[in-house]
């Protein structure tokens, strides 16, 4: 069996949406929670159209919220697949709101969503391979290597057998913490 593959351009999907006073919080500001839901919608159809197959989240890296978003603002999502393995695949997204009457745009966040493809059975299945057309293609891939790497070191580093208190007990020092042990 040949083994497939596919551009990054065919999978790519930007969705745009009005917020509403109901996605808002009590300050107005448009509650995290529904731009994350978002997120993973359209991770799960960038995911899915690539895959072709079902697609479920496995992990979400660093969600940091750079700037609010205001309810009448537009929220434009743009979702694009920066890595395969074979069977998951690293979907990276952009998050940016646009006020209606003065046409500024924010650049509210960024993030990476690891998506896994489901077989008809829940078993993980196999997926096309992405064809790199750029050089920005290919930093995007190869960084996604390497967070991936750096994840199973920091996760490895703090398991409960590597720990090791006298190399991290430094850092607290001027933290808001106090340590009393036993």
């Amino acid at each position: 069996m040949q083994k497939k593959f596919k551009s990054i351009s065919e999978s790519q999907l930007t969705i745009t949406e009005l917020m509403l006073p109901s996605h808002s919080n009590f300050s107005g500001k448009i509650h995290g929670g529904h731009i994350l839901n978002l997120m993973d919608q359209i991770a799960f159809a960038c995911a899915s159209k690539h895959s072709e197959n079902y697609c479920v989240t496995a992990s979400v890296n660093k969600v940091d919220f750079l700037n609010p978003i205001e309810v009448g603002e537009l929220v434009t999502l743009k979702a694009s697949i920066n890595y395969t393995g074979r069977t998951s695949m690293v979907v990276g997204l952009r998050v940016e709101s646009e006020n209606i009457r003065t046409g500024e745009k924010k650049h509210c966040n960024s993030s990476y969503f690891t998506m896994v493809a489901k077989d008809e059975n829940g078993k993980s299945t196999p997926i096309p391979g992405i064809i790199l057309k750029s050089k920005h293609e290919i930093r995007r891939f190869a960084r996604s290597i390497t967070r991936q790497s750096e994840g199973k070191n920091r996760t490895s580093r703090f398991s409960s057998k590597a720990f090791k208190t006298e190399d991290y007990i430094h850092l607290l020092e001027k933290s808001n913490s106090k340590i009393e042990l036993n």
